[in-house]
């Protein structure tokens, strides 16, 4: 065995143990409690300081520590049971895929997202747009999918939120060490390490290419952070959704146009490409130089693109589309549209867009052109987007316009709380995750006794509880906050999640419209109620911050103290606890502003009903008995008169239908009624808004189609 620099770095691992190495470095771990066990057995305090690690871990762990786990007959065979897991799941032959197109061959699809959220160990996302594509590539390793995924590898990642002493949003970004992340260098099919060239204006840019392996699928994530870039095109890539107009269309020029190049390095040829959101549109310009380099005329090189192309938008509001203006265009494509064999007007026809403020560059309307297939993420948001794009095919109708939708899910092994993993593995049988997308199994949920059900439920709320005091204790003792003003949830109050990106749009202060009547909700002895809010506003965003603000100093007031809090950093690892530990999950976003959103869907998965606006995916989910519906499914003019009319309908729901539904107990003292809509929440929402419905969709209505290719 070789010995490498990087070998030095870990402590020395007994060889009975070897391959906790091998297993740190596959990101299936992250997805399978069961092995983050046994980095955690070995040393659970150091397993939470290194933040669920197992890569920095392995750096840190004491060799006794090692030692004493590999003469531990129990730890033992916990190991050999994860590992001979692990060996199944990565030598599977029979998998989804191989099953539904059997003998299809040399299929690759190429998924490119500005953002990828994995775990919380590798913070290089913000919010909903990156979980979703990590859940999307968990997905496809899981079902089988030949499947690439391309991204940036933001060595500062999205920025860390703390709060000062008035509650307002500071940023501190911290420097990624790659030393500390399951990355390794990205190889050409000879060996050689794989740094892309792009040109920008008056330079080239360089971006070296790593590798995280996810399960059976490889993810693939530059960084411009080398030699030889100057300081500034060092920067280029080292946070997510940073910088002015410029950094970020130079951003998406090298996720477009380097990723394309990183895979051909690589001799990855994909049939189909996938562009999650319009921020790596460029990559179709790219694919149509290529033809044109070998002679095939613009026009006919765009048609080959289209047909196995596939878009999906995720923004129903037209300012969160990215729009260059064309003095930039000009500025950076200067040289390349020759290469197209286009003149200036033409390049800029592609992709032009009138805005209010003048002529620009849209990345949605570039996706759009460039692709054949195209989807919103739920039903409602697909009706939205076609009227927002309904200008691009004037002899369609809205309903006419060739903008499907496909519903977002989550990643059950990702979000499901082991306690309830052991419930349905227990009510629904052994093979219960190879059936998730099947509604007639999930109907047996219902045969779990209730006060099986409200025990687990009961459980996870405990752990909540202490986790958000434990962050709450850490958050008083850096700001030197007296413990006698510490805030302190009650383990068996009702409790209320709320936690997001905080956009105004999703209207997170709703709840305070009509303060005196939350607080006597709030305070009613015979039924009280908490909320746990959590989330993040965009560093620009000062209306997002203020009502960050709003928020926290409501929750120092008379009457909410210790009712309302405010968790910091909302990360992977605090929607866990959140999704996992509520009782029912708010959501009030401005309909019809919200595409989809998936956190409720990763609630009612551990058996939170949702109590939301009917906005995104909740209209195509709600039935009357598995969550309660604000408000109507209709659009106001006049938006105060709907967060006044949304606000009522609130305060109505939580004093008539769900808090008399929660403390409505049994002589055995279980809220029986109650568990029934948890019950209902499980069975209705876990089949149908899982990514293994999702992603199966995606596969038999886009991606197979555009690499001309039917189901078997």
């Amino acid at each position: 065995m070789n010995i490498t620099t990087a070998d030095l770095l870990f402590t020395p691992i007994p060889q009975r143990l070897s391959r906790l190495r091998e297993l740190a470095f596959n990101l299936w771990w992250s997805w399978h409690p069961e092995a983050q066990e046994l980095y955690r057995q070995i040393d659970p305090e150091l397993w939470e300081q290194d933040y669920h690690n197992p890569v920095d871990f392995l750096r840190d762990v004491r060799q006794r520590r090692l030692e004493d786990a590999a003469e531990n007959p129990d730890y033992l065979k916990q190991y050999d049971q994860v590992l001979d897991t692990f060996d199944r799941y990565m030598g599977e032959a029979k998998t989804w895929f191989a099953q539904t197109y059997a003998g299809t061959k040399d299929q690759a699809i190429a998924y490119f997202s500005a953002e990828f959220g994995l775990h919380e160990s590798l913070p290089i996302y913000s919010g909903g747009l990156g979980v979703l594509a990590g859940d999307h590539a968990k997905e496809a390793s899981d079902i089988g999918l030949p499947f690439v995924a391309v991204g940036f590898l933001y060595p500062q990642g999205y920025f860390r939120q703390r709060l000062d002493h008035s509650g307002w949003q500071e940023a501190q970004y911290v420097k990624l060490n790659f030393a500390n992340v399951a990355a390794s260098p990205a190889l050409t099919p000879d060996g050689r390490e794989v740094v892309v060239e792009v040109e920008l204006p008056g330079r080239t840019i360089y971006a070296k290419v790593y590798r995280i392996q996810v399960g059976r699928i490889p993810l693939f994530l530059m960084d411009t952070d080398i030699h030889p870039n100057s300081p500034q095109d060092r920067e280029l890539s080292a946070r997510l959704y940073g910088g002015d107009q410029e950094m970020r269309v130079a951003q998406e020029i090298v996720l477009g146009i380097g990723g394309v190049r990183a895979l051909r390095q690589m001799g990855i040829s994909p049939t189909v490409w996938h562009m999650n959101e319009g921020h790596s549109a460029f990559l179709v310009l790219e694919l149509a130089r290529e033809q044109v380099q070998q002679g095939v005329p613009f026009a006919e090189a765009m048609q080959r693109v289209q047909s196995g192309s596939v878009f999906t938008t995720h923004t129903p509001v037209p300012a969160g589309n990215d729009a260059f203006p064309l003095p930039l265009i000009e500025k950076y494509f200067w040289q390349y549209w020759s290469q197209l064999g286009l003149s200036r007007d033409e390049f800029v026809n592609v992709a032009l867009q009138q805005q209010s403020w003048g002529p620009t560059f849209a990345m949605t309307v570039l996706a759009l052109r460039a692709s054949e297939r195209h989807n919103g993420v739920s039903k409602l948001h697909g009706h939205v987007a076609r009227g927002m794009w309904q200008w691009m095919y004037q002899d369609k109708s809205q309903d006419e316009v060739p903008i499907t939708s496909i519903t977002n899910g989550v990643h059950t092994a990702t979000w499901l709380a082991p306690e309830m993993r052991r419930l349905f593995e227990a009510y629904m049988g052994k093979d219960w995750e190879d059936r998730l997308d099947d509604v007639a199994l999930w109907q047996k949920i219902h045969d779990v006794p209730d006060e099986v059900m409200w025990q687990a439920r009961q459980s996870l709320k405990k752990q909540l509880v202490e986790f958000a005091r434990e962050r709450t204790r850490e958050r008083h003792l850096r700001l030197g906050t007296s413990p006698a003003v510490w805030p302190v949830l009650d383990e068996t109050a009702f409790t209320i999640g709320f936690a997001r990106r905080f956009a105004t749009y999703k209207r997170a202060t709703l709840l305070f419209k009509d303060i005196e009547r939350l607080k006597a909700i709030l305070n009613r002895w015979d039924r009280p109620m908490q909320i746990v809010f959590a989330g993040k506003a965009h560093p620009a965003d000062d209306p997002g911050k203020l009502f960050i603000q709003q928020v926290y100093q409501m929750s120092q007031q008379p009457g909410f103290l210790g009712k309302i809090l405010f968790i910091e950093e909302y990360d992977m690892c605090v929607a866990r606890k959140l999704v996992q530990g509520v009782d029912v999950w708010l959501n009030t976003p401005r309909r019809p502003y919200e595409a989809s959103g998936t956190s409720g869907q990763k609630a009612s998965l551990n058996g939170a009903p949702n109590l939301s606006i009917l906005d995104g995916w909740w209209p195509e989910a709600f039935n009357g008995k598995n969550g309660w519906a604000i408000g109507e499914e209709r659009e106001y003019s006049n938006i105060d008169e709907q967060d006044w009319r949304d606000s009522q309908h609130l305060y109505q729901i939580l004093e008539n239908e769900v808090l008399p539904t929660f403390y409505e107990r049994g002589s055995d003292g279980v809220p029986h009624k109650w568990i029934g809509w948890s019950k209902e929440a499980i069975a209705t929402v876990a089949p149908m808004f899982s990514t293994r419905r999702m992603v199966k969709e995606y596969a038999t209505r886009l991606y197979m189609p555009a690499a001309g290719l039917a189901k078997k």
